[in-house]
């Protein structure tokens, strides 16, 4: 989970351009039928190129840095749940990219759910989605204070790692207010370090395998099944940002024909570092290191090349990483909602700009929610817990639109059965199937094993709590909600 690249507001958009000359007359009933986004004229937005940049640093965030750490209460055996979220993540990736051309929507999942299922299930994933970004903010900077706290803090206080949490939360939320015009650059950069990181780990991490580390298989006490169940619901937050590009589609170019490719791209890349460098860091820490870390990538690279300093390196690499992820998702967490503020699925707040373009009341309200929420789950927790919890939270609230575009796939796939040929159909409705069993998959293993009554349930009462506020919201917006657009078709 990582980034959302923003271009400067106040661009002039054109209409979606038509994919060939002899579309050029369906037109007119495609504008009435179907809201399509703005796009940056050509030279503005981002291309193929940057839109996949945007996929790939939107998933490579803090979690993965953090996730063999999360992990290793359940042992190895959580490399097969990496390679079965992996699996899920690809899935998804290919049932986004189907989505977006069918509906190069700004809005992503939301704008999916709505057309398909009506306003009121549209407010339900807008919501859930925008739990989403914020509580996956929170647990992006206390994943990013594990590795500040290689430096400072060395003891873990407790009252400075939230205030060092805040401070991670709220510099980015005054970036963002400010209407930096240059936080593109800044992201870029920002990602080829993450990435680099982990390629680094991929490949030379590979050498310093000691397959001792590999056993026990399973320390969880609990069955194989669950043990694999239970990892791949920590995985799915290191996966969260894949549907970036759909979310972002008013900012990239020809947005039926980038937005798809960056998708798959994006994930495809993704995945490889992810599966090779995790692989690595298991084999070169035992598991009782691991679960003693709170920086486990810096853990590792000190223990392939003695002392501290190549491991400081590490730690300073993901603080900078960080740095990108929270700008990023700070403004994700404002742009969700301000997607639905146009419709009326949200309060009209949501959809105002300050002096400088920002959505101001979106980045102060998503941030102070993600500050609650962390200080909620530090009371009782130490930063580790509080991180898998804030994960698991935000796992549950993604895999519901998840779950809901699979669906809208499904719907939209048997209605047009007789334009389709059969090995398309199959393949989608395999696809979007997938896609549904691991978000149901992803959701009924959220729970935090091995703590307490109130640690174990946190992330569904939590998740809870935050639903419930979306009550008097949907009572309040209800009526204020225009209607959804049809879909149109896709052959």
């Amino acid at each position: 989970m990582g980034v959302l690249v923003r271009l400067p507001h106040g661009l002039t958009m054109l209409c979606l351009m038509l994919r060939s000359a002899e579309r050029s007359a369906e037109a007119g009933e495609v504008a009435e039928r179907f809201q399509a986004p703005t796009v940056a004229p050509s030279g503005e937005g981002l291309g193929l190129t940057g839109a996949t940049a945007l996929v790939v640093g939107s998933i490579v965030g803090v979690g993965i840095f953090n996730l063999p750490a999360s992990l290793a209460p359940y042992g190895p055996v959580t490399l097969v749940s990496i390679g079965l979220t992996t699996v899920g993540a690809l899935a998804l990736a290919r049932l986004f990219a189907s989505l977006s051309r069918r509906m190069p929507a700004d809005g992503g999942p939301y704008a999916y759910a709505r057309v398909a299922f009506g306003n009121k299930l549209g407010f339900a994933n807008a919501w859930s989605y925008w739990i989403t970004a914020w509580a996956g903010n929170a647990a992006i900077a206390v994943g990013w204070v594990l590795y500040v706290e290689v430096f400072v803090n060395k003891g873990e206080t407790k009252i400075w790692s939230i205030l060092l949490v805040l401070v991670g939360l709220w510099i980015p939320a005054l970036i963002n207010l400010t209407g930096i015009k240059n936080i593109g650059s800044f992201e870029v950069v920002t990602t080829v370090m993450k990435f680099a990181a982990l390629a680094f780990m991929s490949v030379v991490g590979l050498f310093y395998i000691n397959t001792a580390n590999f056993s026990p298989w399973n320390v969880s006490g609990h069955g194989a099944i669950s043990a694999v169940g239970g990892g791949m619901a920590i995985a799915l937050f290191s996966y969260l940002g894949l549907e970036t590009a759909a979310v972002a589609a008013e900012n990239v170019r020809e947005p039926d024909r980038n937005i798809p490719r960056a998708t798959l791209l994006g994930t495809f890349a993704t995945a490889i570092v992810y599966v090779l460098s995790l692989t690595a860091v298991f084999g070169i820490l035992s598991n009782q290191d691991l679960q003693a870390s709170t920086a486990p990538f810096s853990t590792a690279v000190n223990h392939m090349f003695g002392g501290t300093f190549w491991g400081d390196v590490m730690a300073g690499v993901v603080i900078i990483s960080g740095i990108g992820a929270l700008n990023g998702w700070t403004l994700v967490a404002a742009e969700m909602p301000r997607a639905a503020a146009k419709d009326g699925v949200f309060p009209e707040h949501f959809e105002r700009l300050n002096r400088r373009g920002s959505p101001a009341f979106g980045i102060v309200t998503s941030t102070a929610l993600a500050s609650v929420a962390m200080i909620i789950n530090y009371l009782g927790s130490n930063g580790q817990t509080v991180f898998t919890t804030l994960i698991l939270m935000t796992g549950i609230t993604a895999a519901i639109p998840y779950l809901f575009s699979a669906l809208a796939q499904i719907k939209w796939r048997l209605a047009d059965r007789q334009r389709l040929d059969a090995p398309r159909f199959a393949r989608d409705m395999v696809v979007a199937v997938l896609s549904v069993v691991f978000s149901v998959f992803f959701i009924y293993y959220s729970r935090d094993t091995g703590h307490s009554f109130w640690v174990y349930w946190a992330p569904f009462l939590l998740t809870a709590g935050a639903f419930a506020f979306g009550i008097p919201v949907y009572r309040r917006q209800r009526a204020r909600m225009t209607p959804p657009p049809a879909a149109r078709s896709y052959r």
